[in-house]
C-alpha cells in the first residue's frame, strides 16, 4: 500500500486544472436518419432522449479529435504539451490497432516529455483513465497528466441496424490533471468490470478471436451489437450501487451532491438512476439529446459544458458515473 504524499498535514491528491472538449461539424439529425433506416424522430427521441449526434470528416480519426479538445485544454491550464508527463487515451476507436492513438497524440501535440498509452474500458474508459492518473499523482510519480477521452464511433456504427445507430456520434474531451495539496480536487474513484457479460455490448470482428475475414465482412461483425433491453436493467443497478457506495465510503448524502455528471447513454437511464439516487433533474447534467452516445468522450464532454456554462462551482460536490460494455462501470467524486 502506498502511504499518502503530504505536504504538513495536507493530502497530496490530484486535481482537474482545465478541460477542453471538441465535436466534429457535421451534424446528423433524426430527421437524416429517417432518411437511411427504418426509424422515427418520435421512436428515436422517446426511447433514448437523442435528437442529433456529431460525425467526424472524412479522413478525421481519432487523434485529430482529440488533439483538438487537448490545445484547448491546456491552453486553459496555461501550461505547454512539454510540461505534460503522461498521456492516457481512453478509447474503443483507436486511429490504428497501433500504434496507440496516445503516442499519435503525443506527436501531434508535440509533448517530448510524455509517455502515452491508451486503455479500454468503453464507455467507462475517462473514469478508468482518471483513476491511473489519480494513483500516479497521488503517488507523487507526477504532477501533471493529460487525460483524454475520444472516440470516432460513427466508424463502428452499423448504419443498416435501426436500433443501434441512432444512438452513437464522435466526439472528444480531454482534462489536465495536476498535483494539488488543497481542500479539493478527486476525492475518491471506483472502478468495477464483470466479463462474464461481455455479450451485453461488443464488437465481435476484428481481433484475434475473429480476425478480418471476408466471412466476418459479410457479418457485418466489425460493428458495434448490443443487447437493449438487457443493457438497461444492469445499468441502472450497477450505476445506482456504485454512486451510492462512493456516497457513502466519504460520508455524504445525495443531497449535498451539487451536479451528477453521468455517461451520456440513454435519458432513461440517466433519470433512472437520478431517481434512484433522489436527486432532481435539475442537478444532473444532460447533453445527451445533442451528442448522442460518445462513449468515452461523454463525460469529459459534459464536464466541460457544465463548468463552461456555470453550472458548476468552486467547493460544488460533483458525481460522475458511467456504464459500458465490458462489463465496466466507475464513479468518481471531486471537490470542484
Amino acid at each position: 500500500m502506498i502511504s499518502p504524499i503530504t505536504r504538513g498535514c495536507r493530502l497530496r491528491r490530484s486535481r482537474i486544472a482545465a478541460l477542453g472538449s471538441y465535436l466534429p461539424e457535421k451534424i446528423l439529425s433524426n430527421a437524416d436518419l429517417e432518411a437511411m433506416v427504418d426509424t422515427s424522430d418520435a421512436w428515436i427521441t422517446e426511447r433514448t432522449g437523442i435528437k442529433e449526434r456529431r460525425i467526424a470528416g472524412e479522413g478525421q480519426a481519432t487523434s485529430d479529435l482529440a488533439y483538438e479538445a487537448s490545445r484547448v485544454a491546456l491552453a486553459r491550464a496555461g501550461i505547454d504539451a512539454a510540461d505534460i508527463e503522461m498521456i492516457i487515451v481512453a478509447t474503443i476507436t483507436g486511429d490504428m490497432p497501433f500504434p496507440s492513438t496516445a503516442c499519435f497524440l503525443q506527436n501531434k501535440l508535440g509533448a517530448v516529455r510524455a509517455v502515452g498509452f491508451d486503455i479500454n474500458a468503453t464507455c467507462s474508459g475517462f473514469l478508468y483513465a482518471l483513476y491511473i492518473a489519480d494513483g500516479l499523482i497521488r503517488a507523487n510519480v507526477h504532477d501533471k497528466i493529460l487525460v483524454v477521452g475520444a472516440e470516432v464511433l460513427s466508424k463502428v456504427t452499423d448504419w443498416q441496424d435501426r436500433s443501434t445507430c441512432v444512438l452513437f456520434g464522435d466526439g472528444a474531451g480531454a482534462a489536465v490533471v495536476e498535483a494539488t495539496y488543497e481542500d479539493r480536487g478527486l476525492l475518491s474513484i471506483s472502478i468495477n468490470s464483470d466479463g462474464s457479460m461481455w455479450e451485453l455490448i461488443n464488437i465481435p470482428g476484428g481481433g484475434s478471436r475473429n480476425p478480418v475475414s471476408p466471412e466476418t465482412i459479410r457479418e457485418r461483425m466489425h460493428y458495434i451489437r448490443m443487447k437493449g433491453n438487457e443493457t438497461f436493467k444492469v445499468a441502472v443497478r450497477t450505476l445506482e450501487d456504485v454512486a451510492l457506495k462512493m456516497l457513502a465510503d466519504n460520508g455524504l448524502a445525495s443531497s449535498q451532491i451539487s451536479l451528477l455528471i453521468p455517461h451520456q447513454a440513454n435519458l432513461r437511464i440517466i433519470q433512472a438512476t437520478a431517481e434512484r439516487l433522489n436527486l432532481p433533474m435539475e442537478k444532473v447534467f444532460v447533453n445527451l439529446e445533442r451528442y448522442g452516445n460518445t462513449s468515452a468522450a461523454s463525460i469529459p464532454i459534459a464536464l466541460d459544458e457544465a463548468v463552461r456554462s456555470g453550472r458548476v462551482r468552486e467547493g460544488d460536490y460533483l458525481l460522475l458515473e458511467a456504464f459500458g460494455g465490458g462489463l465496466t462501470w466507475a464513479a468518481a467524486l471531486m471537490k470542484w
